[in-house]
């Protein structure tokens, strides 16, 4: 039920409201295009330049694609192979940690999801999008952080927040009770907490199934707020965590965002349910297919393959296809690169490639 969901900043600033609209329609495109220029691709990118192009409308919300690699990034730590010296000649072939940009023109808010080992780079791309820097002194950097779990690439990031780095404002930390037991409970993350970087708010965690969703009714939100952001459990390594995936709704569309996941058929909630009740999908992605990792077995990192999912997923409509983006792309995973033949097999079967600076309006 719509009572379920937890919703982003509930006592979000009225001061700025006016001059933030204004403010946005006047650089929705010089925003889109500084990012553009950040991260280009060389092939098989459909990702617009400008927020126009994206269809955001002047003072509506949207997303924003901050990385889209698996925890190691690309090119990943000590990796020779070619995928890793390729993206070491080209930084075009580059992928950083994935991460999502979430921003509610309304109440003149912005929400990282997941914080990755890449943190700086990626502040530094999602100031055109109006995430703060520090002057004079160190705000935070966003409204507030919405890890999925407690693997390297979703929260390393955090440490970035602490004093031997950007020392910030105390900064809302969204997560499962689990999640923010582990991160309290053990250094250095625990003085992130006790130093007022962070404060964690517990996570409600819904067990609504997808079709008995009822979608967030804005015009009845008193805290003018455009945004609503929702967890659900998904399975997966559980070492020292649970782990979440999200449904971020705009008044206009909705985005699943689930980077991490184990096989499909190992989660009781059918992934076809959840793609057709929202606009975008963005799923895990993380192997193209089972022989990538030579001398290690594929059991213990039970991601859905890209070519299980297509499997999976090809009997839907063209329309419900093309809402499934792959994301969190390890290193080895051949698709990361847009002009392989595994990348074209991705589009020629009507899905997408995710792609670093894509903006979806919401």
């Amino acid at each position: 039920m719509a009572g379920d969901y937890h919703r982003t900043m509930p006592d979000a600033p009225q001061g700025r409201h006016r001059a933030v609209r204004f403010l946005i329609a006047s650089t929705l495109g010089i925003a889109a295009a500084a990012f553009a220029g950040s991260c280009s691709r060389t092939e098989g990118s459909a990702r617009p330049t400008t927020l126009q192009d994206a269809g955001v409308e002047p003072g509506s919300p949207y997303v924003v694609v901050l990385g889209t690699a698996q925890d190691g990034g690309l090119p990943q730590i000590g990796c020779g192979r070619e995928c890793c010296t390729a993206a070491r000649r080209d930084p075009d072939l580059r992928r950083l940690v994935t991460s999502l940009l979430a921003v509610d023109p309304v109440a003149d808010a912005r929400y990282l999801l997941d914080a990755s080992p890449h943190l700086p780079e990626q502040v530094e791309r999602a100031q055109p999008f109006g995430v703060r820097s520090a002057t004079s002194d160190r705000p935070a950097l966003f409204e507030g952080i919405y890890v999925t779990h407690a693997h390297l690439g979703h929260y390393a990031g955090l440490a970035y927040l602490g004093r031997e780095a950007y020392g910030s404002a105390e900064t809302v930390l969204h997560g499962t009770p689990s999640l923010l037991g582990f991160l309290k409970s053990n250094g250095p993350w625990s003085l992130l907490f006790e130093a007022g970087h962070l404060r964690g708010e517990p996570l409600p965690v819904s067990d609504t199934s997808p079709e008995e969703r009822v979608p967030t009714d804005f015009r009845q939100d008193e805290q003018s707020n455009s945004l609503a952001i929702s967890a659900f459990q998904v399975p997966h390594r559980g070492e020292f965590s649970d782990t979440v995936g999200f449904l971020i709704e705009g008044p206009a569309r909705s985005l699943l965002y689930i980077p991490d996941i184990d096989k499909w058929e190992r989660w009781d909630v059918p992934i076809e349910d959840w793609i057709r009740v929202v606009d975008y999908a963005l799923l895990d992605g993380t192997f193209f297919g089972p022989s990538e990792l030579p001398g290690r077995p594929m059991s213990e990192i039970p991601h859905p393959f890209i070519v299980e999912s297509m499997q999976r997923l090809g009997a839907l409509p063209a329309a419900e296809r093309a809402k499934v983006h792959f994301t969190h792309l390890n290193h080895s995973n051949p698709a990361a690169d847009p002009r392989s033949p595994e990348a074209q097999r991705v589009r020629d079967a009507g899905f997408t490639i995710l792609e670093e600076g894509q903006i979806f309006p919401l």
